[in-house]
């Protein structure tokens, strides 16, 4: 049976028992929820990132979407039956899944004010709609982390400029892009299947393109099939190929929009599951998981080795700098938190455009043409960008906080993507 006949038979039958005083039911809330949500996305194009729920649902809001000012009003009414069910009456997972249905819901009403034009602070806009509140560290903070990093680089110029003309002696040549990132995906999912059951239909399409302000892109379609999308406009280094590997794909995006499905939407029932706003707290567990996914698949010099040995060889690089730039790159990881701090001060009005470019380059360490697609970034999506540093650093303290053991630290990780997981449940072991 389809997913979506299978989604619309479940809810006939009324999975959840639990109801509030007027009779509401978390799988009518659900459902108001999914067409809530998409009647967003006709309304503010890209809002959707997936939905693979009844074809029919997503017809009729592009038929006849409300205006904002109703959305806004749906979207508090909902919060507010979501919010009088009786949590005592619901088992430990429903409890979640109305946790999770109240703060997606609280994101949706943040995002709605936005987009009728409400400016909101930066960390006030980050915890509305991704569920945390960032600490924000003066950029100051981060000249001793350069100042480790001048000793990586040594020479004349800008350390801007040395870094990036090292990291350039690393780029994939275009005609053996396809090659290499074949090999490094494959290597993400071998690593990734030993721990982590995916459904034997899986399967992925792989593209290249140009015009974006991001680097990679998963686009999950349902039925454990994703587009993986990895944009060309600026050289691709070596040491992208494994992360995007694994953040795009394997332990990332594609594995947990795929567990989702499988666990929530199919076995459950839970018609909210196939549907993924971006602009919501999940978000911050679909970018910090994938992000942690890379360190989870290739601990230690785990990466380090496999380029060496695989990946240079496809991409026709010399191995002799390949300890150097791992140093580097890991040394420039330190360096995240000034992305947020740059991208908060711009978006309040504190830095002009050519400012913002310029301390990009000198804390991001890279040219300008990297310095400008970064801010591009941050035009369209901004706030959204803590969720890669953030949440990468919450979901490895949870998951480390299992226990030392791969095991151990795997059966984590699948918890976070198979459950209806919020970014406070990152702080509770």
């Amino acid at each position: 049976m389809a997913l979506a006949a299978w989604l619309l038979a479940a809810l006939l039958l009324g999975g959840c028992v639990a109801r509030s005083p007027s009779g509401d039911s978390l799988d009518e809330i659900a459902k108001d929820y999914v067409q809530l949500q998409l009647e967003i996305g006709e309304r503010e194009p890209g809002y959707i990132d997936a939905y693979y729920g009844p074809p029919e649902w997503q017809a009729a809001a592009k038929s006849a979407p409300r205006s904002l000012a109703e959305l806004a009003a749906g979207a508090a009414d909902l919060s507010r039956r979501a919010r009088a069910i009786d949590d005592g009456r619901l088992e430990r997972m429903e409890q979640r899944r109305r946790a999770f249905l109240v703060a997606q819901l609280k994101a949706a009403e943040t995002r709605l004010r936005m987009v009728r034009g409400e400016k909101l602070p930066f960390a006030e806009e980050a915890e509305g709609l991704f569920g945390v509140r960032p600490a924000l560290k003066p950029l100051a903070e981060y000249d001793p982390v350069l100042a480790n990093i001048e000793a990586l680089v040594p020479g004349p110029g800008t350390l801007a400029e040395r870094v990036d003309a090292f990291q350039e002696r690393f780029v994939i040549p275009k005609n053996r892009l396809e090659p290499v990132f074949r090999a490094a995906i494959a290597e993400c999912r071998r690593r990734t299947v030993a721990h982590i059951k995916v459904p034997p239909e899986e399967k992925f399409t792989l593209e290249f393109v140009t015009g974006k302000s991001w680097g990679g892109y998963n686009w999950y379609k349902g039925n454990s099939t994703s587009l993986i999308q990895v944009n060309t406009d600026l050289p691709i280094r070596i040491g992208r190929a494994i992360d995007l590997g694994c953040h795009e794909g394997y332990p990332g995006h594609h594995v947990y929009n795929m567990l989702l499905e499988r666990e929530l939407a199919r076995a459950r029932g839970w018609i909210e599951f196939t549907i993924y706003p971006l602009f919501s707290p999940q978000s911050l567990l679909a970018e910090g998981s994938a992000n942690y996914g890379i360190e989870l698949a290739f601990p230690g010099k785990d990466a380090v080795t496999f380029e060496a040995r695989t990946l240079y060889a496809l991409a026709g690089l010399p191995t002799a700098e390949v300890e150097q730039y791992h140093a580097l790159v890991d040394a420039m990881r330190a360096l995240a938190g000034a992305r947020f701090t740059i991208a908060a001060d711009y978006l309040e009005g504190r830095l002009d455009r050519e400012t913002a470019i310029t301390l990009i380059q000198k804390y991001q360490l890279v040219s300008r043409p990297r310095a400008e697609q970064s801010l591009a970034f941050t035009e369209q999506y901004r706030s959204y960008v803590i969720n890669y540093g953030l949440g990468l650093d919450m979901v490895r303290a949870h998951v480390e906080a299992a226990g030392p053991g791969a095991e151990e630290r795997w059966a984590a990780m699948a918890r976070i993507l198979s459950e209806p997981t919020l970014p406070s449940d990152l702080t509770v072991n």
